[in-house]
């Protein structure tokens, strides 16, 4: 809003508070001149001589401005810094709040050029800029100017930011008005420090080390810097750590990891923290993979340290993945993909490991990311049967039951074997729908071999994943209903390890399936890590020895005293004994000798389809018929 009146503020176009207004009021020129109309007329205009002041002039306006003590009081109570200087740059006042910014007192500083309190490296620019202000005058208000410096009596710089009035008095005065802004810079600076650090070890983050990343791609393509690599690491078993040792044992392995990694970089490399126990390293100026392996066998060895947290001495290391710039991939997100592929390869390796990318990699991807695609098109509109492999009576010889075995045909990649499809579903979360599908496909099958007359018990297996669903009991009940199955003739089958993996959260789930009727097998027993304190406590009907167990048996003595042992302890458990893999008249006398319940193998039949599965049931039982009658 413009200023009305004669004033000092009103005739220069300034739009400034009344305190100000008033100070300025004390150096304005002598009345000007009113016409019989009494409109107020400006002064004639004045060349640059005329308006160049004499000594005595300057002190007399210097005089003035002193004499306003109501003004000078106003002024010094402005919440900026305020400095008044004339055309040649000449400082005339400066208020108390502009004395506390500069370290100068008003005396120090009148009479002296505007450039003392200009960074000395600025002044040459600051100086055309006054004579252009001068020629164009305008206001400008605060925030229209970026990274201002104002050197103060100490020799030290502040950040400021600047507004600008005008007056035409004497010649040309400005008005500065002088905003200290380090408050600012300072939460302007930590507001950036958070946006691009990581809060727990004060890496890069993963926003910011992108920007680094694509900066550092550019400069590679534009020749304008050598090839690079990227490395990406992720901690061995941190999981155990968090859940053994707490979620603040677990921070401190990571500060120690950070630390541990910028010690064995160099000053040049770029870390950073991407998120949970997943770490990346830029290593610019690497044009080969033999100097990137050096780097990576130096993080190794630093990782592979203990740790001493809470007082205990924490052993973890690190799977990396390397990928090499431009010779992998030329853009951010392939190469990210890259080093990731790499790094899962070296884990699968084993802990403390790294491995370059390679195409291999890259196609061993795309062939899972084919299969779950096309496994979910099965799921929906077909492809997938059971078949049943026949688990045998050992004294009688005759079929007693018969395990579900998942098959998958596709129309593009055929016969796919589960050895392929199983891990794809278990790694991207479709093994749940596959179990819901089996466990459905079996329940039907059972309930129709009933309906011809077939008792046949059928095993099937659950998933890590479906052991852990909290609904999984209400699906093995509401198929139980749907299909109107007697629940004895269903059992299902958990793997020692995925039962021991959380044995209160197992024996809870299994209580409640035996509680529905079905019988609950531990499969591939003795493969685990057994405790028999927890394998006493699970809710089990039977227990399968594995087949590789059987594979030379009689043969080998070793194997042979194993299945002894085992099958004692079953039976001193109480426990019938299931055993796989049984494919010579040998091993079946063994087992017969041993009083093994039940076995399947090829020695009876391979698995097969419903139909031949009925077949070869009708067969056995005219053949048992046929005996009775001779």
């Amino acid at each position: 809003m413009r200023i009305d009146g004669d004033g000092a503020g009103a005739g220069y176009g300034l739009n400034l508070p009344t305190p100000y207004r008033r100070a300025m009021d004390s150096f304005a020129p002598a009345a000007r001149p009113r016409s019989e109309d009494g409109v107020t007329h400006p002064p004639p205009h004045r060349t640059d001589d005329a308006a160049d002041d004499s000594a005595a002039a300057f002190l007399q306006r210097i005089g003035s401005l002193r004499a306003g003590t109501l003004e000078r009081a106003a002024m010094d109570a402005a919440p900026d810094g305020i400095v008044l200087a004339d055309r040649q740059g000449r400082i005339l006042m400066v208020n108390a709040p502009m004395e506390t910014i500069s370290g100068y007192t008003n005396a120090q500083l009148c009479g002296q050029s505007i450039d003392l309190l200009v960074p000395v490296h600025a002044r040459p620019e600051h100086g055309q800029h006054m004579q252009r202000y001068h020629q164009s005058p305008s206001r400008r208000p605060m925030g229209m100017g970026r990274d201002l410096w104002l050197q103060r009596r100490d020799g030290s710089q502040v950040p400021v930011d600047i507004a600008l009035g005008h007056s035409s008095a004497h010649g040309g005065t400005v008005v500065a008005f002088v905003r200290d802004v380090s408050d600012l810079r300072r939460l302007e600076a930590r507001m950036h420090y958070q946006a691009t650090h990581d809060t727990l070890t004060g890496l890069l983050n993963r926003w910011k080390f992108g920007q680094r990343l694509e900066q550092a791609i550019a400069e590679q393509a534009a020749a304008q810097s050598p090839p690079f690599a990227l490395l990406l690491l992720d901690l061995d078993d941190f999981k155990a750590i968090n859940d053994g040792y707490g979620h603040a044992a677990g921070d401190q392995v990571l500060q120690e990891v950070a630390r541990r990694l910028r010690g064995a970089l160099g000053t040049g490399d770029i870390l950073a923290r991407l998120g949970g126990d997943e770490f990346t390293v830029l290593l610019p100026g690497v044009a080969c993979a033999a100097q990137a392996e050096c780097v990576a066998a130096r993080l190794m060895q630093a990782l592979c340290v203990p740790c001493r947290v809470q007082g205990f001495e924490l052993n973890f290391g690190a799977s990396m993945g390397i990928a090499l710039c431009p010779q992998d991939a030329g853009d951010a997100a392939t190469l990210l993909r890259y080093a990731d592929m790499a790094m899962y390869h070296a884990k699968h390796r084993g802990r403390a490991n790294f491995a370059f990318y390679a195409p291999s990699m890259g196609r061993k991807m795309a062939e899972k990311i084919q299969l779950h695609d096309r496994l979910k098109l099965a799921l929906a509109y077909g492809g997938l049967t059971l078949h049943y492999q026949p688990q045998v009576d050992v004294a009688t010889n005759r079929m007693v039951g018969v395990e579900a075995l998942l098959r998958w045909h596709d129309p593009q990649l055929g016969e796919v074997s589960p050895e392929r499809f199983v891990p794809v579903a278990e790694a991207t979360g479709l093994i749940l729908e596959l179990g819901a599908w089996v466990m459905a496909a079996a329940c039907r099958q059972i309930a129709a071999w009933e309906r011809q007359g077939m008792r046949l018990r059928v095993a099937v297996n659950l998933s890590a994943q479906q052991l852990r669903q909290t609904d999984l009991v209400e699906q093995v009940a509401r198929n139980l209903r749907t299909h109107h199955v007697p629940p004895e003739l269903l059992e299902l089958e958990v793997t020692e390890s995925e039962a021991l993996a959380d044995p209160e959260q197992a024996c809870q789930v299994l209580n409640e399936l035996r509680a529905l009727g079905v019988a609950v097998a531990l499969d591939d027993f003795g493969t685990g890590h057994s405790s028999l304190a927890y394998l006493k406590r699970l809710p089990v009907s039977h227990i399968k020895v594995d087949r590789e167990f059987m594979r030379n048996v009689p043969a080998s003595g070793g194997d042979t005293t194993l299945v002894r042992a085992v099958v004692a302890l079953a039976h001193t458990m109480g426990l019938r004994v299931v055993v796989e893999g049984v494919e010579t008249r040998e091993q079946l006398q063994f087992l017969r000798e041993m009083q093994c319940a039940c076995y399947q193998g090829w020695l009876f039949a391979k698995a097969l389809s419903p139909d031949d599965v009925a077949l070869l049931y009708a067969a056995a039982a005219d053949a048992a018929a046929e005996g009775a009658l001779g």
